[in-house]
């Protein structure tokens, strides 16, 4: 019900979520409205001897199996991201989410008062462990980070977890090439733009990790990009890393550019995780109807699809908005909700230009 209301009104509002859903069940909005603000609560706050709290934890591998049950058949690739967003100065987000078609679905995150002290370590491990078992092991699943989240802890939890990191590194360390003794920096792996390179190595001095090294230097950008992996250098292309910036995007359909969680009024970190439980379905429903809406060519589009216009193009909104609008013209048009459709894609390679 949170979800529904939340996707069809494109906020999280109680008020206009409990209002809307009010009037779509026949009740009282000010029944709905309490319904859900017990279902965030914690147990304490509820009344009666058998309330008990939702545990928004044990909920991660569920959705991401969910996930994978509408992926597309024989494929076997995922690519996730690891990061965190802030909400002005109330929280600190940490999250992991599938990526797919520019946007990203969260599948597990942790969050916290902002400026709050203590490491995040912890809580990236939790988050980590709490997926384990969600894909199956004969999958390919690499898992990005950007710099500022680097750590060989993290690149190590997720090889154990039978996974391969994808991590992006600074450029102020050293290596060496595997079974070479001559240390070289890392500035000095790709020397200019244009140039990449992608090899075995031993990377960090104090804290030696053996590793693939891939770098490239777009000549478009003002810096190398350096990724460390675990897998074999003809096993990966560098071009994968460039999935990770598809969580910003995610991040943003939560927020102004889809489901307006920027408004919450909820201070409680807790009771917050809960509700991403609500944005979470919110987004996965949308992204399908998004993606069978905007991805299928014209040509390839089932046979019980709408009509769709000669000559029409891909939208430049998100998966994401456009299967919210979808949702609003279908219900506007009684038609029957499409069905959910997560469809092969293809992964950035090398880009030359």
């Amino acid at each position: 019900m949170w979800s529904f209301g939340v996707a069809t009104t494109g906020c999280c509002g109680l008020t206009s979520v409990s209002t809307l859903l009010g009037d779509v069940i026949g009740r009282d909005w000010a029944t709905v409205r309490q319904r859900l603000r017990e279902w965030y609560w914690d147990a304490d706050h509820k009344k009666g001897e058998q309330r008990v709290e939702l545990d928004v934890t044990s909920c991660f591998v569920p959705l991401l199996r969910w996930i994978l049950t509408l992926w597309p058949v024989g494929e076997k690739r995922v690519a996730l991201a690891m990061d965190a967003t802030t909400l002005g100065d109330k929280f600190t987000v940490l999250a992991i989410s599938l990526l797919y078609q520019r946007c990203a679905i969260p599948i597990a995150w942790f969050i916290t008062r902002s400026h709050e002290e203590g490491a995040w370590k912890p809580h990236w491990l939790g988050l980590l462990a709490r997926l384990q078992g969600g894909i199956p092991r004969d999958w390919l699943v690499i898992v990005t980070a950007d710099r500022g989240l680097y750590g060989d802890w993290l690149f190590k939890a997720i090889v154990e977890q039978g996974w391969h990191p994808f991590l992006r590194i600074n450029a102020d360390g050293k290596y060496r090439r595997l079974y070479g003794k001559i240390e070289r920096r890392l500035s000095t792996v790709v020397p200019r733009p244009g140039t990449r390179w992608c090899g075995r190595v031993v990377c960090f001095k104090l804290r030696p990790l053996t590793c693939t090294l891939l770098a490239t230097w777009n000549e478009s950008y003002s810096q190398p990009c350096l990724v460390l992996t675990d897998l074999l250098p003809k096993q990966a292309d560098v071009g994968w890393y460039r999935l990770r910036a598809w969580i910003e995007s995610g991040f943003k359909d939560l927020k102004r550019g889809g489901l307006q969680w920027q408004h919450t009024r909820i201070t409680d970190p807790a009771r917050t995780e809960r509700i991403w439980l609500v944005l979470a379905v919110a987004a996965l429903v949308l992204i399908g109807i998004g993606s069978e809406t905007e991805v299928l060519p014209p040509e390839s589009e089932p046979a019980s699809s709408p009509p769709r216009a000669t000559g029409s193009r891909r939208s430049p909104l998100s998966c994401l908005r456009r299967g919210q609008l979808r949702m609003l013209a279908d219900l506007f048009l009684s038609r029957p909700m499409p069905v959910l459709c997560y469809l092969t894609q293809a992964w950035p390679g090398y880009d030359t230009s």
